[in-house]
Formats: structure tokens, C-alpha cells, sequence
């Protein structure tokens, strides 16, 4: 299954490549989507709603090139096992640990988990939160809530959950975002853990933006410090 996987990939690896070509003519910041399975093309749609140059991300190259990634929703084992073939799980976690805004959204979310209940190969272990995949239920489970918006202000998120996982438990130091009403004891939905952050449910598949225009502005910030960072060397280098 990932061999075959590997070659479809490989197919579609050039339309990355121009995306990331136009991207760099435009000289500005870029969001990368991890585009090995699950929903990426929806969350590419939804960051160029907002303005913002994306990138398909397949290959360790291609990461090296983002000022910030999203791990989409989809079958978390499957990402998790197409992360190793493809060499992409040590580089996530290497530019996340030097700050790289990343966010994960259902399977991301739950990739990201430092501790992870029922998944069968390494996620990211990122962020300090214990999570449950497939905690609502089957797919014919899923639902649909409006959330209060919280610090992202506006009236309320409506937020999509699809075979969603659950937040069980987060350490001190991570930021609880929204959270789902009275019915489901005001649980935790949306984390920030300093520059990761994580939602269980799947914000690209509604019109509201607001979850994306706070990750691009991470990015953005993320992208003018390290611009600083490499004006302020090559300064001191000569």
C-alpha cells in the first residue's frame, strides 16, 4: 500500500514544484500543507481564500521552503506511516523544536499529541496533550456544533467534526482556544502550545477563516523573524 501510494505521490510532486516556483516570483510568505493524504486541497483552498501563497508539501525540500505547515485531517495512521516513508517525520520535528508555526486539524491534531491513545506508530509528539482518536464514535457519529468564539472574537465558530478525536488532557502552558458547549462538559477543541497549535475538528470545510487567518498571521510573524535573523548575519559577517 505505501509503495503504491509513494508512486502516485511522486506523479503530482512537479504541480508542487510550480507551486512553490510561483510562490518564490512573489518573494512573500508561504504556508506549506502536508499533502500526503486527507484533506490538504481544502485547507490550500482556504489559505489562498485568505491571501496567503501555498505550498503542497511531499518532500523534506519542500518543507525546508515554509514559513509555517498544516497537517490536514484524514486516516492518522496512514499519515503517520506515509511521514516515515517519505522521510518527512524527523524534519517536521526539527523545525517545529525551532519554532516553525505548524497546526494540525483532526488526524493532525492527533499527530501532534505527545500522547496518543490507540494509534499504532509514532506520531509527532509535539505537544504536551493526551488525545483519543475516534473518540465521538463511527462516522455516522459525526456532528456539527457552533462554538463561542472565544479569543478569536466575531460570533460563533460553527465547527465540523467528522469521526473526531478527543482532547483528554493538556499540561500547563497550553492555551485552550475554543471548546464545545455545556453538553460535552466545555472540553477543549482548539489548542495552542507556542507555535503549534491544534483543532479536532476541521475548520477548512466551512467558510469561516478565522482559525486560518490566526495560524498566517503565526506565519507571518515566524517569516519576518527569521528575514531579521539572516539580515542581522549576513551583517555581521563581513
Amino acid at each position: 500500500m505505501v509503495n503504491g501510494t509513494r508512486k502516485r505521490l511522486e506523479l503530482v510532486t512537479a504541480l508542487s514544484t510550480n507551486s512553490m516556483g510561483e510562490a518564490e516570483r512573489l518573494g512573500s510568505m508561504v504556508v506549506g500543507v502536508l499533502a500526503l493524504q486527507g484533506d490538504f486541497a481544502e485547507h490550500a483552498a482556504a489559505v489562498r481564500r485568505v491571501g496567503a501563497n501555498v505550498l503542497e508539501v511531499r518532500t523534506a525540500e519542500q518543507l525546508s521552503r515554509v514559513d509555517g505547515l498544516i497537517i490536514p485531517g484524514g486516516e492518522s495512521t496512514t499519515i503517520a506511516r506515509l511521514m516515515i516513508a517519505y522521510g518527512l517525520r524527523e524534519p517536521i520535528v526539527e523545525r517545529a523544536r525551532a519554532g516553525l508555526p505548524i497546526w494540525g486539524t483532526c488526524a493532525g491534531a492527533i499527530l501532534l499529541a505527545e500522547e496518543i491513545v490507540t494509534l499504532d506508530r509514532p506520531g509527532l509528539r509535539l505537544v504536551p496533550m493526551t488525545v483519543e482518536r475516534n473518540a465521538f464514535g463511527r462516522q455516522i457519529d459525526s456532528f456539527e456544533a457552533d462554538l463561542s468564539p472565544g479569543v478569536l472574537g466575531g460570533g460563533a465558530l460553527h465547527a465540523i467534526f467528522i469521526r473526531a478525536p478527543r482532547i483528554r488532557s493538556v499540561a500547563d502552558g497550553v492555551e485552550v482556544l475554543l471548546r464545545l458547549g455545556p453538553e460535552m462538559e466545555h472540553e477543549p477543541v482548539a489548542v495552542q502550545w507556542r507555535s503549534l497549535m491544534a483543532t479536532t475538528f476541521h475548520p477548512e470545510l466551512t467558510e469561516d477563516t478565522r482559525l486560518h487567518e490566526r495560524f498566517i498571521a503565526m506565519c507571518e510573524a515566524y517569516a519576518a523573524e527569521a528575514s531579521r535573523s539572516a539580515l542581522a548575519a549576513a551583517g555581521g559577517s563581513g
